[in-house]
């Protein structure tokens, strides 16, 4: 996995726990099942690059 692939995912993370933290605080379900979503989907990026490294 590249660095650059890291911080992106790292941050796409962050992001999403950051929406996660203020949909919760706001009320807003939306935003909280967005920064869910986003987070969900840098664990599946991060385990799709793991694999590939593996395999190279």
């Amino acid at each position: 996995m590249g660095i650059v692939d890291k911080a992106k995912n790292a941050a796409e993370d962050a992001i999403g726990k950051a929406k996660e933290v203020v949909g919760d605080v706001t009320d807003n379900k939306d935003l909280e099942a967005e920064g869910k979503k986003d987070q969900g989907s840098a664990g599946v990026k991060k385990v799709g690059e793991n694999i590939k490294d593996k395999l190279s």
